[in-house]
């Protein structure tokens, strides 16, 4: 079964994150901004390290009404947040997806 993969990307403002995108490109989770290339690469080891667990998860609604979930570390700081689901079923398959795919060591740098 083909795996996801990481895209670390450099926002307009200068600050980095990255995305776990599924095999298809569909993204995944998203991470916070970092300051530096380094920090978001830190980022992607808590996430590859976390992601296997189904207790590091949490599902939320949004404003909207609309789940999601986000990916917690073991200090309980969010490391990824997913896309708005249209439904909780789609939350908690997206929820398997991240568990599948958050162990990828298929980093792309996409900064240059």
């Amino acid at each position: 079964m083909a795996i996801g993969h990481y895209e670390i990307k450099k926002a307009k403002n200068g600050r980095y994150h990255f995305e776990l995108k599924a095999s298809n490109g569909d993204v995944i989770l998203n991470s916070e901004m970092y300051a530096s290339k380094a920090s978001a690469e830190h980022g992607i080891s808590s996430v590859q390290t976390n992601a296997p667990e189904e207790a590091q998860y949490e599902l939320k609604q949004s404003s909207s009404n609309q789940p999601y979930f986000v990916l917690k570390a073991k200090n309980f700081q969010v490391i990824g947040i997913s896309e708005l689901y249209s439904s909780e079923s789609a939350a908690r398959n997206g929820i398997k997806s991240a568990t599948r795919n958050g162990t990828s060591t298929d980093i792309r740098d996409m900064t240059h």
